[in-house]
């Protein structure tokens, strides 16, 4: 396979499915509360070094070899009063817990008190540490460990992953260890969707990193609660305003657990209250109803992670396409031309190429690119307009149809000899066919443009046949299912 881009930077596009969310909602919104503490780097812990993220104290690194008696305090904060001032505001409101393993069995009181609630505990890793520098076995046994604790502490598997600080494999590994109902390991969209992993697919359920209480603990953060309460309420109306979208609000017991905070979370609160269409929602519920409204299908519009390559019909995106499965699909699209879908399945194809958009964007600069000799063939692989290819029923599937859209199949003797004599006419004069995008016009608007075009000097002329090829490779590429 040539190189394949395997980031998705096309998602939904311009038209987002309809969320459909129940009672007509405009938003669906997510309270996670982040509980960590208690799982914090330390060599208490057996970590090398004592916690440096996330906390109050500006500018905070790693103590190596030693424990951080300040930081532990702040933590600690979050569980013995953040995490109980949250709980007796959000208590009565479905919310996600993103539970640290090791944070939950050494805090069994709270988890009590989360499940009291029938607050959803999905899983936050089995430490708080970073994935990124882990081998695969090493990520994978720590996987394994956070399902084992997990379930030790809360007495279920969890349904939801997030692992947030985690390597380019985190993903794949959950899905293959764990097999959640979804992941939260992606900060993407403001709907869910599909991440290709292999032949299947995993759900997953934006994160957000703006509308979390962590930008009180780093540089680029909110000054003071008012701002992010700001912040919130014009997320919230914004997503209302466009309808059919998802916001995620990030807590954490040690920072919106503070007083000034939770006040200012608690007047957000009565505003999505007050202005209504909100469903609040745990994630699992979030997940299960986007299952329902919108369930995989084949082929999944899914962001592929590999780049083996597979044939029509696997459920593939045409980047994972092999050649030949690649050229069978488009070597059409340009008359009589396949070695443009060819050059283009060579270049760097990526999920983004999976639309009209994307395939046309490669495609044209395939055959912009080539050779003068070879886009003139291009050209005079075209078939006259109603000329005698026409009439002996040979042309190509595609050029019927287009032909018939503007009524070619249906002239009079009158106006099949004034076509005719104006395509000899334009060929004489220019050494190629006449060619238009004949779904964007009908009879009398071709036979005008035949007549203008005819006076026009050749090179002018060739530029423009070559911008209606290209027209007309879009239009051929809108008419596919995707």
């Amino acid at each position: 396979m040539p190189p394949r881009y395997p980031r998705d930077t096309l998602g939904y596009g311009p038209m987002p499915p309809d969320a459909r969310w129940p009672d007509g909602a405009r938003v669906a919104l997510s309270l996670v509360l982040n509980y960590e503490e208690g799982a914090e780097n330390s060599p208490l812990h057996g970590d090398a070094a004592s916690e440096a993220f996330l906390s109050e104290i500006t500018g905070a690194v790693p103590w190596e070899g030693q424990r951080h008696w300040n930081m532990e305090s702040l933590y600690e904060y979050g569980a013995r009063a953040g995490f109980w001032r949250l709980h007796r505001m959000l208590g009565e409101l479905p919310v996600t817990v993103f539970g640290v393993a090791n944070a939950l069995l050494r805090s069994p009181t709270q988890v009590e008190a989360m499940r009291s609630a029938d607050w959803e505990i999905a899983c936050h890793g089995d430490r708080w540490v970073e994935h990124a520098f882990m081998s695969e076995e090493e990520e994978r046994e720590e996987i394994r460990s956070a399902v084992r604790n997990h379930v030790a502490a809360t007495g279920t598997r969890p349904e939801g992953w997030y692992t947030g600080r985690c390597s380019l494999n985190t993903v794949r590994l959950v899905h293959e260890e764990v097999g959640p109902l979804y992941t939260s390991d992606v900060y993407d969209d403001d709907l869910p969707h599909r991440v290709r992993i292999g032949d299947a697919s995993q759900l997953a359920l934006p994160y957000t990193l703006d509308c979390n209480d962590m930008r009180f603990a780093i540089s680029a953060g909110h000054p003071d609660p008012s701002s992010w309460e700001r912040h919130l309420t014009d997320t919230f109306d914004m997503l209302h305003e466009e309808g059919g979208r998802m916001m995620t609000v990030g807590l954490h017991c040690r920072l919106a657990g503070r007083p000034g905070r939770a006040i200012a979370l608690r007047r957000f609160l009565d505003h999505v209250r007050e202005k209504g269409g909100a469903w609040i929602a745990t994630r699992a519920d979030i997940a299960r109803h986007w299952n329902e409204a919108h369930p995989p299908q084949e082929p999944q519009r899914t962001t592929p992670l590999s780049d083996r390559p597979v044939e029509i019909g696997a459920g593939a995106t045409a980047p994972e396409l092999s050649e030949e499965a690649f050229v069978d699909r488009f070597g059409d699209v340009f008359e009589h031309s396949a070695w443009v879908a060819a050059q283009a399945w060579r270049r760097e194809l990526g999920p983004a190429h999976h639309s009209p958009a994307g395939m046309h964007a490669v495609m044209a600069e395939a055959f912009r690119n080539a050779p003068d000799a070879d886009r003139l063939a291009v050209l005079n692989a075209h078939p006259d307009l109603a000329g005698k290819l026409a009439s002996a029923g040979r042309l190509t599937a595609d050029s019927t149809a287009e032909q018939a859209s503007a009524g070619l199949d249906l002239l009079t003797d009158a106006e099949r000899e004034a076509f005719q004599t104006l395509n000899a006419a334009y060929v004489e004069k220019h050494g190629f066919p006449f060619i238009i995008a004949v779904r964007d016009h009908d009879k009398p608007s071709i036979m005008s443009a035949m007549d203008r075009r005819l006076a026009n000097d050749t090179g002018v002329e060739r530029r423009e046949a070559e911008a209606q090829v290209l027209r007309i490779a879009r239009l051929r590429l809108e008419a596919m299912d995707w």
